[in-house]
């Protein structure tokens, strides 16, 4: 199966969420009943995955066995759950890391389950899904604020819809690394820490001032701890959260400790004292540039957004399939022929499948993106329209798909025609590579049979596939009659035979 996908189809009745943070890992099981869940159990390590992240984009050694035990043990936990009833993700430190194929293939394989990297707005969509529901209902626009240990997310949304998402590159864990790292609290240092956050606040802050938004509402570990602390010290009530004077307070009795190591604040861990002025900073930083005087505090994040999530793909519709018809209408894919072209790579697909191991997991749908998206290219440029698709693909910000969901499409829409760019493959992880070859196998012929754009040439074609060698059959005379499918088909088999692939048809 690929390691990528999750196959979610038949979703068990315990599932499971895994956060892989720059500061903690998570861990969440919930059972799952009627559409709702209720969580039996959580997980906590404080990992600092950020802090072990060195100059060159790579973990210490230290870091990485520290994190490897850690998922061992959520892996003890999760080990009697089947395939697709658990979604692990990686956010702000694991997208930064170099070469991070390695570490991932150890990771889930202590583990027991796949591990996604998600974009930072990709995160910050999955935030709000969580704390949106954990909300009373109603039509207010809210502003939701989630500090990670390397990034923060921005989002305003109402109900259950994101309408901005947006991730700042600021979290407890680099603040503190910037700014604190001697572990002394001076006044210096803060002041230099929430320009720094200021500066970061920028480019977004007059976007954000102007949303409209209602009601702010806070999310992480971060913000949970803040809000104990100003809350056992009596700056605030209960229902108030973290208000703009308490915050203030709490930075200035950090300036007055003058060091981590003289923290004493109740209701902090000792664990989180070391990235906790980090933290303030962050959160001083974005009240002050979005003019926020109370934050009201969630106890839902990112977690329950990925069990969210989950459902949703099960029971309602997949966010990747509105993604997909996004990206459509934006680019202005001519919908009539992409049909005729999926239509084909299903039959194909389906064909193929028991003979390629195709069945399981998501294959169908990556393969059926991939035709409906093959030709965005075509707004950069016609010449090498296939490379430019395959760019935008890879580099947008795309609702619902993974970092490695995203990669693989971008190779299936760089490898649909002209010749095979079989280094493009060779670059995916070894465990997904031959499988993503054979679906952009299965692409190219749905497109080549489709080169005239014209529903009077469809035809009805049966393929047989053993390993590495495809036949395909045609209505008698057909390739007789229809001479320029013949040469490109041709030509396809010479291409393939540079791969190892054998192509016969008749």
């Amino acid at each position: 199966m690929l390691r990528y996908i999750a196959n979610i189809a038949n979703l068990s009745d315990t599932v499971a969420a895994v956060d892989l943070g720059s500061n903690s890992f998570h861990m969440i099981v919930a059972k799952v009943d009627n559409g709702n869940f209720q969580v039996i159990d959580r997980l906590r390590e404080m990992v600092r995955l950020g802090a072990g992240l060195q100059e060159n984009k790579e973990l210490t050694p230290e870091t990485e066995a520290r994190a490897l035990d850690c998922l061992e043990r959520f892996g003890q936990r999760l080990k009697s759950l089947p395939h697709g009833s658990v979604r692990a993700v990686g956010t702000s430190a694991l997208r930064q890391v170099r070469n991070s194929t390695r570490f991932l293939a150890e990771a889930e394989a202590v583990l027991g389950h796949p591990i996604e990297i998600i974009a930072g707005r990709e995160e910050a969509r999955l935030v709000y899904l969580g704390v949106a529901h954990g909300l009373a209902a109603g039509n207010e626009r809210r502003l939701v604020i989630d500090i990670g240990g390397g990034s923060t997310e921005l989002i305003v949304g109402d109900g259950f819809q994101p309408r901005r998402t947006e991730s700042i590159h600021m979290g407890c864990v680099n603040m503190t690394r910037w700014h604190f790292s001697d572990g002394n609290i001076s006044a210096e240092a803060m002041r230099s820490a929430e320009l720094n956050g200021a500066l970061e606040m920028l480019p977004v802050k007059n976007e954000y001032r102007s949303a409209g938004w209602e009601v702010a509402v806070g999310a992480s570990g971060t913000i949970r701890a803040i809000n104990k602390v100003v809350q056992a010290a009596g700056w605030t009530g209960e229902q108030e959260g973290i208000t703009y004077q308490a915050l203030k307070k709490l930075r200035n009795v950090l300036i007055e400790t003058g060091h981590v190591d003289n923290i004493q604040l109740e209701g902090l861990s000792s664990e989180r004292k070391a990235v906790f002025a980090g933290g303030v900073a962050v959160l001083r930083a974005v009240f002050k540039a979005l003019n926020i005087s109370q934050l009201k505090v969630s106890d839902k994040a990112l977690r329950e957004g990925l069990i969210y999530e989950m459902l949703g793909r099960t029971q309602y519709e997949d966010v990747r399939e509105s993604t997909v018809r996004a990206l459509c209408r934006r680019y202005d894919v001519d919908m009539e022929h992409a049909n005729r072209v999926e239509s084909t790579a299903r039959s194909l697909f389906n064909q193929a499948a028991d003979a390629w191991q195709l069945r399981e997991g998501e294959y169908i749908d990556m393969l059926c993106w991939a035709t409906r998206l093959h030709e965005i290219g075509l707004t950069v440029s016609h010449s090498q329209y296939h490379k430019h698709g395959a760019y935008l693909i890879a580099n947008s910000d795309m609702q619902g798909f993974s970092r490695q969901e995203q990669r693989v499409l971008s190779a299936l829409i760089r490898g649909h025609r002209r010749k095979f760019p079989f280094d493009v493959f060779n670059e995916l992880p070894q465990d997904i590579s031959l499988t993503t070859l054979r679906l952009c196998i299965l692409l190219r012929l749905s497109v080549l049979l489709h080169r005239a754009r014209s529903a009077a040439t469809l035809v009805k074609v049966a393929i047989e596939v053993v390993d590495n060698h495809l036949k395909l059959t045609f209505p008698h005379h057909w390739l007789t009659t229809h001479t320029l499918p013949r040469a490109e088909l041709e030509q396809e088999a010479r291409q393939l035979m540079g791969r190892g692939f054998e192509l016969q048809f008749s």
